[in-house]
Formats: structure tokens, C-alpha cells, sequence
């Protein structure tokens, strides 16, 4: 099992702050929220969406690249402070 993270970027936008992920932003992985946090849950979500929709397809995963991209091998858990 491998362990992929990505880097995501959250920018104060209008009226709120917007959030995307630079590896997938080409399968639209972009978002918004309220809040710093709001936008992090959001983007968080799509992400997910997005890997599943690519894994189901067929379509391979993004390889590790510069910073966007990590690939542990085994199991691992994130935690954001």
C-alpha cells in the first residue's frame, strides 16, 4: 500500500479564501470556503474525490514531483496543526 500526500495551497480570495491542489489541479481540484479551515476541509474532500475518479478510470496517480507530490510506502497518518 503506498501513501500519497499532496501539497495544497489555501489563498485569501473575495469574501472568503480559496484552496487548490497544484498535482490535480488539472482535474480540477480547486475549491473555496469562508474560512482558512473551511477551505482546507473542502479541498480535502476533492482530493479524495478526484483520487478515487482517477483510480476507478484507470488513470495513474501523479508521480512524486517537487514538492506537490509524496509517496510513502505502508500506511501513514497526516495530522495539520
Amino acid at each position: 500500500m503506498k501513501t500519497y500526500t499532496f501539497k495544497v495551497v489555501v489563498e485569501p480570495d473575495e469574501g472568503g479564501f480559496h484552496a487548490y491542489c497544484p498535482a490535480l489541479r488539472r482535474y480540477g481540484a480547486v475549491t473555496q470556503g469562508a474560512s482558512p479551515a473551511e477551505a482546507l476541509k473542502n479541498i480535502n474532500e476533492v482530493v479524495q474525490i478526484i483520487v478515487d475518479e482517477l483510480q476507478e478510470d484507470g488513470i495513474p496517480l501523479p508521480t512524486a514531483s517537487d514538492n506537490d507530490v509524496e509517496i510513502f510506502e505502508g500506511t501513514r497518518v497526516a495530522v495539520t496543526v
